[in-house]
């Protein structure tokens, strides 16, 4: 069946997350490296990134919920991606375990999308399958017409390939590093190869 609709993560898909961690960590009073050296301890672990937060022996820092993105962030490939995706006919979507503030900012930025969602607006988060499911109906066709592209394996990829949704593994930030690709899912290394790869799975 082809696929008909294409979503992605924001976080480390869409975005390159790194000054908004180094924000994070400013804001904790702690060095970046010290604090992604503690978000290393989670992905090995296979635990939520708010876990990081127990492993530095302190709790979460007040006020870090109003830490946004900014237009600097987006990888260089994610804009021509999106466009590249909707001339070429497919719906164009973004989903992921976002707070309402950054949900605000994907929906204010002005990206090339169809639909926008998040876990704030949604009420569920992944790796949840009702996530998913949400996702599907959001992209108005069925599961295995859809793909989802995702850092991460755990959160992303292997949900996906659960739920019946075609799962693009991207290999770059933290997790996509450090979590292998399963089997089952087509893995790229830039955006830039995303809509070859889609052509391939239709």
């Amino acid at each position: 069946m082809a696929l008909k609709a294409v979503f992605f993560d924001v976080g480390e898909t869409l975005v390159d997350e790194e000054r908004w961690w180094r924000v994070v960590a400013e804001r904790s009073g702690l060095q970046p490296h010290v604090v992604w050296a503690a978000l290393g301890v989670t992905i090995e672990r296979g635990e939520e990134h708010s876990e990081l937060w127990r492993h530095l022996g302190r709790s979460r820092p007040e006020g870090l919920a109003d830490v946004s993105y900014e237009l600097g962030d987006l990888y260089p490939d994610a804009m021509r991606c999106l466009e590249v995706l909707r001339a070429r006919g497919y719906v164009v979507g973004l989903a992921g375990n976002q707070s309402p503030i950054l949900e605000r900012w994907t929906r204010n930025v002005g990206l090339p999308v169809d639909v926008i969602g998040s876990s704030a607006s949604w009420g569920v988060r992944k790796p949840a399958p009702r996530f998913f499911e949400r996702m599907v109906a959001e992209a108005g066709c069925e599961a295995e017409e859809l793909a989802y592209v995702g850092d991460r394996v755990d959160n992303d990829v292997l949900p996906a390939l659960d739920a019946g949704i075609v799962a693009v593994h991207l290999r770059r930030g933290p997790w996509g590093r450090l979590q292998q690709t399963p089997a089952e899912a087509t893995a790229i290394d830039s955006l830039d190869e995303l809509p070859q790869a889609l052509a391939s799975l239709s």
